[in-house]
């Protein structure tokens, strides 16, 4: 059931309320999603856990009221949905986007029910041939206890903005130039001074796994972090070798009587060089 009114558009979702970009100031601002022109792409939707049964779709427009439902989950089309009930997410995935499609898109649930209005929340996506802002790679994983190392790339008219590492699902960021107790030590940022700053994570656990986003400014790029036990290397034996034992069998000698009536004693090697 899509039902809105004007008034929706500023209605910042029902789905836990989860917007990617928190600001210092701890208001909510619209996710601003940097698109690199004809490349693929995908984006995290969030929802709140009591609608993992609810339809799932991407809607575009800037009144919510009146906007174009593009895909529903696990249709293919323009936009791929895919829908992940267990962590309480959807993706949105894309092959090509032209700067023309640059524009405001809803994360959306499908409530249900007269007179009872969807869940969403609107985010921007600007779709650029070079991108304000990039990450070298979109997807990075690690095993528990190790490490991962993110690139994140600006433009120079962003070398001054503020840069941030965020989590998506409990919005909390660690910032590039500044000290806070209350950071996790296991997160570092470097900021190279020249276009790129690089994010360390140390000490991995499985818990790490999920949503990020490099914020650079008001513009931020999703990134997947998936986080797995190690491998386990079987055990090795250091027991010494088994040599095979050889046993030496002493066979007996046969006798064999000669024509004038004595005895020979042959051994079997001797009796087959015999003609």
């Amino acid at each position: 059931m899509h039902m809105h009114s004007a008034v929706d558009m500023i209605y910042p979702l029902i789905l836990s309320g989860i917007l990617f970009h928190i600001s210092d100031d701890s208001g909510i601002n619209v996710l601003n999603v940097g698109v690199k022109s004809g490349s693929p792409g995908i984006i995290p939707c969030l929802y709140d856990e009591k609608h993992k049964e609810n339809r799932k779709y991407w809607c575009h427009g800037f009144i919510w009221s009146r906007c174009s439902i593009l895909a529903y989950a696990n249709k293919t089309g323009k936009f791929s949905l895919t829908d992940y009930p267990n962590q309480s997410i959807f993706t949105v995935q894309w092959e090509n986007l032209q700067t023309s499609d640059s524009g405001y898109y809803w994360c959306a649930v499908e409530i249900g029910g007269y007179n009872i209005q969807d869940a969403g929340y609107y985010l921007y996506l600007t779709v650029q041939s070079v991108p304000d802002v990039s990450v070298v790679s979109s997807s990075v994983s690690g095993h528990e206890g190790g490490d991962i190392s993110v690139q994140c790339l600006y433009s120079s008219g962003y070398q001054n903005k503020l840069k941030q590492w965020c989590r998506i699902k409990d919005k909390r960021c660690y910032t590039v130039g500044r000290t806070n107790t209350s950071q996790n030590s296991s997160v570092q940022i470097s900021d190279d001074g020249r276009r790129s700053f690089t994010v360390l994570m140390t000490g991995l656990r499985l818990t790490d796994s999920g949503w990020y986003c490099c914020s650079v400014g008001d513009l931020q790029v999703p990134v997947q972090l998936t986080v797995t036990k190690p491998k386990r290397v079987p055990d090795v034996s250091l027991e010494e070798p088994q040599v095979p034992v050889l046993t030496v069998t002493e066979t007996k000698p046969e006798i064999m009587i000669t024509q004038t009536g004595t005895e020979e004693k042959i051994s079997h090697v001797d009796r087959f060089c015999l003609s």
